[in-house]
């Protein structure tokens, strides 16, 4: 798939399809983008994990906090990456190691990867690079 551009209904299926996020790379700092918007997704609706291994066994504005992906209690829809870009090779290896394989990776803004975006479409998974899912819930949904 070109990742340089998504159609609406690509981004609007996902959105309307998903009903858990995951957010790697969470922030208990409200300062953060990450923290904004799993604060944008908790009171839109979605079932929300944080994933920070400083903060597992905590609650962020509700929502739990684990050290991985594969520590998360509930199924995940979407992975997304508030994450670097060196970090995008590991988390698509936790993401394929996980026995119940989400959906959807949706790095955030800024954030890419194209070989690993390979590897989750070569496993069946969706992949959204360098887009924000709060911006596109406000341009696609609202």
């Amino acid at each position: 798939m070109d990742h340089t551009s998504y159609t609406d209904e690509y981004l609007r299926g996902i959105l309307l399809e998903t009903k858990s996020i995951a957010i790697v790379g969470a922030s208990d700092d409200p300062a953060r983008p990450s923290y904004e918007v799993l604060q944008f997704l908790l009171k839109r609706g979605y079932a929300m994990s944080a994933i920070n291994p400083k903060l597992a066994g905590q609650t962020l504005i509700g929502a739990p906090v684990y050290g991985s992906l594969a520590e998360a209690s509930q199924p995940i829809g979407i992975v997304d990456v508030f994450r670097n870009n060196a970090a995008v090779p590991g988390v698509i290896d936790e993401v394929l190691a996980l026995p119940q394989r989400p959906a959807v990776v949706w790095m955030q803004l800024g954030v890419r990867d194209d070989e690993a975006a390979q590897r989750a479409e070569a496993a069946g998974i969706k992949v959204v690079m360098d887009r924000c899912p709060k911006i596109e819930i406000l341009r696609l949904l609202d």
